[in-house]
């Protein structure tokens, strides 16, 4: 190849590398489901302090479709890549600034990480074939665990540890009742719980829901389609539970403060519309505390103890991550639709999370 035509090549070739794509789930505007378009946006390029990853599987949250319809939490980049979890494979690093130095240390390109805290505050998300995360928030992924896996107990499975340990100092042999023990968040809350050596009560919404949250450690499964659940707490803890894990949206305080013991804990996942009559009297005679939080405003360094602690037991087998479905990544805009039916419209159960895969 003659000189002036190998520059020739060289150029191009550089030229085709800086416009590579990527297969991405994105929109321009909000609205419902159908906004979700599903083509080709440029790779992202990894700056200071961050990685690029090679996106292996996605988890679906409540939060990801709130924000896809509108709820303005905060503004947006056009076009916008949803989703908050992600696995994968590290591909390359941006320059490490001194203050990431140290946990860029411990990675390095073709590690499997995993991690959460995509898609908020303005950042893209991770619904892609790549993504560019913020070391702090990178954590190593051990190799027996799947990439679904991790996917799916990433935003969930840091919400539990951050509300049982970090707020609501949950302790061995005291009572818990958590909501759903198959859910997203309630089975992660229910292994945890069982983890620290505490007595676990639970709803259920069917007989093999039930069996299920036993297997995952519950000591008591209550079936609330049959049973009146306020009875059976009574039963289970006839001097109340310490900790009582809401996971309504529209939260029932006169029950919760019933079935709180004496200086019980409650955590709260309401909608940001609810606003319940709350016992105050009960609540305060009681000394109870009340304990609400947002995972992703929790401090790097705290969010990485929990995750440290997540993949050590996803690693030993104590922690199950309980999937619904697995679903090509472009069937996110169904896959939103069935996770809104299940939140918002109670019009189907899932029994676990939506994992997506590029």
């Amino acid at each position: 190849m003659r000189p002036q035509l190998a520059d020739a090549f060289f150029f191009v070739h550089i030229a085709l590398e800086e416009n590579k794509t990527m297969k991405a789930i994105y929109f321009n505007e909000t609205g419902s489901p159908d906004v979700l378009q599903f083509g080709e946006l440029p790779d992202p390029k990894p700056g200071p302090g961050q990685a690029l990853v090679r996106i292996k599987a996605v988890s679906l949250n409540p939060i990801d479709t709130y924000i896809r319809n509108g709820a303005n939490y905060w503004p947006l980049p056009k076009p916008f890549i949803p989703g908050s979890d992600f696995a994968g494979e590290i591909v390359d690093f941006g320059e490490a600034s001194p203050s990431e130095a140290e946990i860029g240390s411990k990675l390095h390109v073709g590690q499997r990480v995993w991690g959460s805290n995509q898609g908020l505050l303005g950042r893209q998300g991770t619904f892609a074939e790549y993504a560019v995360i913020d070391l702090p928030w990178i954590y190593p992924l051990p190799d027996s665990v799947s990439f679904e896996n991790a996917a799916a107990c990433a935003l969930v499975g840091i919400t539990a540890h951050l509300g049982l340990f970090h707020e609501g100092n949950i302790q061995a042999g005291q009572k818990l009742f958590v909501r759903g023990g198959t859910g997203g968040v309630g089975s992660m809350v229910l292994q945890m719980a069982k983890i620290a050596g505490a007595y676990v009560i639970a709803t259920a919404g069917s007989e093999e829901k039930g069996t299920r949250s036993r297997k995952l450690g519950a000591d008591v499964a209550i079936e609330y389609k049959k049973e009146d659940v306020a009875l059976a707490i009574k039963r289970a803890a006839p001097n109340g539970v310490d900790l009582f894990w809401e996971t309504l949206r529209e939260p029932d305080f006169d029950f919760a403060v019933a079935a709180l013991a004496e200086r019980g804990r409650m955590i709260l996942m309401a909608g940001r519309d609810a606003r319940p009559n709350f016992p105050v009297g009960p609540f305060y005679v009681k000394g109870c505390s009340l304990h609400g939080f947002a995972m992703f405003k929790a401090l790097p360094t705290t969010q990485r103890s929990a995750a440290n602690d997540i993949s050590q037991w996803l690693a030993s087998g104590k922690l199950q991550p309980q999937i619904d479905r697995v679903l090509p990544l472009s069937q996110a805009a169904e896959a939103h639709r069935i996770q809104e039916k299940s939140t918002l419209h109670k019009g189907c159960e899932l029994s676990g999370k939506i994992v997506l895969v590029p």
